[in-house]
């Protein structure tokens, strides 16, 4: 981002905008030293702002300057007033977009000076979450962090701008309210003026965002604060942030694409992914469950579970049979890449599924000459090929089934 303040005592310019074109320009920079390099008689330091980084050298003709400039170590702040320069050829840095100049300093403030980081800010190296945490400050400085920071906020802009041209209103509603029924304990703060009476922070605006469609604002959003006194399980936090939204006047499908509007906007004006699907699948509660078996399927896999229950019932096999006759029905599924399963492996498999309420679990290797399974000889050649067919299984891929109510 550019900056072109020449009245600022730091900086006229970001660690991330000086280009080629720059080159002859008296500028200052401010930031981070990053990285330093003694290297023919020169010292090198990597400027690190905000927006970027820029190489500054410090030629010993200065002496003073390069003085100063020798005792630089990763981290300290600086300002450094100098030239903009074009690298020579074949030094360029094709990596930084500032890559193509460097800055010869001709004069050097030293604004605070660091001591050894616990960590290297440099180099996305696994830290302890513990040390980072203690030192947040400084864990913030790494360019992954500083990402996802960065990020966060073109979100949140991404998603105001968008439900502001569709006619929403952002309004903040109170954090400190009476308890209502939730899924989990409030966060209750003492009142001081009413002595043994307390609020409580809210776990979601649902009330007061009901509140505003009877006041007739009929679109309302807010970057809300849900806060809620869970336990330290690991899909449990304490506070979260949510877009929160509410609309009078709505059906189902209006909720639907404004959503999906929302949600593809940020990941293909946002990032370097494209959907590949727009717009997105949608499923019934119970189309979800009966192809995937979870009322959040991940459509990604190929996984879908195949009712063969008709096939089964004209079996001679009398698990399946018996099941079909009682109400239930067969599903089974075709997996691929297994290679040839032991028979301790193939009771590990079952022993999962009956941890997960089945009774049992039928299995079928796809050779080139049939199917391989204890129960194949129930199965007539036909029933076999319809099998394969039904689950779209290959030579080689493993069948499983399950039969139940």
């Amino acid at each position: 981002m550019p900056l072109q303040d020449q009245s600022n005592p730091y900086r006229t310019h970001s660690a991330g905008e000086l280009r080629k074109d720059n080159a002859g320009e008296e500028v200052r920079l401010a930031g981070w030293v990053h990285r330093r390099r003694d290297h023919g008689g020169l010292i090198f330091i990597d400027l690190r702002d905000r927006w970027g980084i820029t190489q500054v050298t410090f030629h010993p003709e200065r002496a003073e300057v390069f003085s100063s400039a020798e005792r630089l170590r990763p981290e300290w702040s600086i300002s450094v007033e100098g030239e903009v320069v074009r690298r020579p050829e074949g030094n360029e840095n094709p990596d930084l977009p500032t890559g193509a100049i460097e800055v010869e300093a001709t004069g050097l403030e030293i604004l605070n000076p660091s001591e050894t980081p616990p960590f290297e800010i440099e180099r996305d190296r696994p830290v302890d979450e513990t040390l980072r945490l203690k030192y947040r400050y400084l864990d913030l400085r790494r360019e992954r962090m500083r990402d996802k920071i960065l990020l966060r906020h073109r979100v949140v802009k991404h998603m105001r701008d968008y439900l502001d041209d569709r006619g929403f209103v952002e309004i903040e509603t109170p954090l400190l309210t009476a308890s209502t029924p939730e899924g989990a304990r409030d966060y209750l703060v003492p009142a001081r003026l009413y002595p043994g009476q307390f609020y409580a922070l809210p776990q979601s605006p649902q009330q007061f965002k009901q509140l505003l469609m009877v006041a007739g604002f009929e679109r309302y959003f807010q970057i809300a604060r849900a806060l809620r006194d869970e336990d330290q399980r690991g899909d449990r936090q304490p506070e979260h942030t949510q877009l929160d939204l509410e609309m009078s006047y709505t059906t189902q499908d209006e909720v639907l694409d404004l959503v999906e509007g929302l949600y593809a906007g940020i990941v293909e004006q946002l990032t370097q992914k494209r959907l590949l699907a727009k717009p997105f699948p949608r499923l019934t509660y119970f189309e979800a469950m009966d192809r995937f078996g979870t009322d959040k399927p991940d459509i990604r896999f190929g996984l879908e579970l195949n009712d063969v229950s008709q096939l089964a019932a004209g079996s001679d096999f009398k698990v399946f049979e018996g099941a079909v006759e009682s109400g239930g029905s067969v599903r089974g599924i075709a997996v691929g890449e297994l290679g040839d399963l032991t028979r301790r492996e193939l009771d590990e498999l079952t022993a999962v599924a009956t941890s997960g309420g089945a009774k049992g679990l039928a299995h079928f290797l796809v050779q080139s000459d049939g199917l391989k399974s204890p129960v194949a000889k129930f199965f007539s050649e036909a029933e076999q090929d319809t099998l394969r067919t039904v689950l779209g299984a290959e030579e080689g891929d493993w069948m499983f089934f399950v039969a139940d109510k």
